[in-house]
């Protein structure tokens, strides 16, 4: 500093506990899931009361992030110490929320944890609930009754939910345009042993054409359906080729139980699908003794045979 200078004045310290709630909700607004419940609602109780202040906070809860960057599945997510921190989550959330939970994306919770929520959260639009080995129709019923925005759901790897769930949900909820109802792959399960529950892996879903017909009747607005590795046959492909005419994209990727011929025959008629992924991969030759050809399209082309029409 030059002679003569006047020295910078001393940056003010800055207290944070001084902050008025409505400004430190403001701020809370701002950051992601984990940073607000592990961060700022932790910090101290002038800060969790603010961020409880405003239900608006806890609209979107979404796990979806922290599980995808494992990259795959692991064995502690299917034990029921883990299906308990994933449903104190949700209960705390649905609670939390107010009423303006609008959005949920966890895997492993309970029907009990989940029916809680759905009681408590009429705005609900986006349900995800994929390999939750414990959600049944006693809950898919809760969320038909109370959740009736629900424009997207998720249901992918939950056994216990039937194909009356189905019905009950297309019956309630009118808005609903997305269905991922995937099961686990039960030609080769190689990539799940270990980590699912064999039990689990083995009572895989088998009404796949019931389930496809549940659809077809009370699920019309559909503009997006997965089905991945679904056991459906022709016929429950015509019934949703049939029913739900709005239908933009359709995967049917794994449904060994279709024919190329099939495929193309049903959904010839659906004028508004964009996307469509056919059952085209590896089958293991000891699946159905299928000799050198392992590769459903290759085979499917050059015999055009129903050997898959289970």
């Amino acid at each position: 500093m030059a002679i003569g200078e006047t020295p910078p004045a001393a940056e003010e310290e800055r207290d944070w506990s001084d902050m008025t709630p409505a400004c430190l909700a403001e701020a809370f607004s701002r950051l992601g899931l984990e940073d607000l419940w592990r961060g700022a609602m932790a910090c101290c109780r002038s800060w969790r009361d603010a961020a409880t202040s405003r239900p608006a906070l806890f609209a979107a809860l979404d796990l979806e992030p922290a599980f995808a960057s494992v990259g795959a599945d692991a064995a502690e997510w299917w034990t029921p110490a883990f299906q308990r921190r994933v449903d104190a989550m949700l209960r705390s959330a649905s609670s939390l929320a107010a009423g303006e939970l609008r959005e949920v994306r966890v895997r492993h919770c309970s029907d009990d944890a989940l029916a809680f929520a759905a009681e408590r959260s009429p705005k609900l639009s986006i349900l995800s609930i994929r390999s939750s080995p414990s959600v049944s129709d006693r809950s898919m019923l809760s969320i038909a009754s109370c959740c009736r925005m629900l424009t997207e759901l998720d249901i992918s790897y939950c056994h216990e939910v039937s194909y009356k769930s189905l019905e009950m949900i297309g019956q309630n909820c009118p808005n609903l345009i997305v269905l991922k109802r995937n099961i686990f792959n039960w030609l080769d399960s190689s990539e799940h042993i270990g980590i699912v529950p064999d039990d689990y892996l083995r009572d895989c879903p088998q009404d796949g054409d019931r389930e496809a017909i549940a659809i077809s009747k009370f699920m019309q607005n559909l503009k997006h359906l997965v089905i991945r590795f679904s056991k459906l046959s022709v016929v429950g492909l015509n019934a949703i080729s049939g029913g739900c005419k709005e239908l933009e994209v359709l995967d049917l990727y794994g449904c060994a139980n279709l024919t190329l011929r099939g495929i193309q025959q049903a959904t010839s008629n659906m004028k508004n699908l964009k996307e469509l992924e056919k059952p085209n991969f590896y089958i293991p030759r000891s699946s159905f003794h299928m000799g050198r050809y392992g590769h459903w399209q290759l085979y499917d082309e050059r015999f055009q045979t129903n050997v898959f029409q289970i």
